[in-house]
């Protein structure tokens, strides 16, 4: 018998298909792919002018997924520096240094791993990103201390 358990976050964006927002096996969460949807199935970073124009904002877009697992991690008992990592998929690279910089507004170099890749479509032409996430929970009983983050650098001969 399996100790994991699913996760669906009440207030949340209803996913598109039949999966939990994220499942729990262990002590990590596995956040499934999370886009800027609201709970109302609308997007944001989604505007659209009197004529019919779409603007879509990376930027926007990027804070709402970021803020969405945020939600998502701490239905499981977890946050943001739980995080250890994270696939990010882009519909245009061009969007690549806007993400970057929301993803910087969020993480150092001691944030999690992070790979990012370009994708030809998500499921809703508005939606200019998609992320899922891997997280650790705290062992049980363990301080809210954190091991000190340390670089190594090559010694040169």
């Amino acid at each position: 018998m399996s100790d994991a358990r699913a996760i669906t976050v009440a207030g949340s964006a209803t996913p598109r298909g039949r999966f939990p927002h994220a499942k729990v096996s262990g002590d990590l969460v596995f956040v499934s792919g999370t886009s800027s949807r609201r709970p109302d199935n609308s997007f944001e970073g989604v505007e659209v002018d009197e004529f019919g124009t779409t603007y879509l904002d990376i930027e926007a877009q990027t804070r709402a997924v970021i803020e969405n697992i945020r939600t998502v991690l701490a239905a499981a008992g977890c946050g943001l520096e739980d995080l250890v990592q994270a696939t990010s998929y882009l519909v245009d690279m061009n969007d690549f240094a806007g993400y970057n910089a929301v993803w910087a507004e969020y993480f150092d170099e001691t944030g999690p791993a992070r790979t990012t890749v370009a994708v030809h479509a998500l499921p809703h032409p508005h939606l200019r990103i998609e992320i899922q996430a891997i997280a650790r929970l705290a062992a049980p009983g363990a301080t809210t201390a954190r091991p000190t983050n340390t670089t190594i650098l090559k010694e040169e001969k």
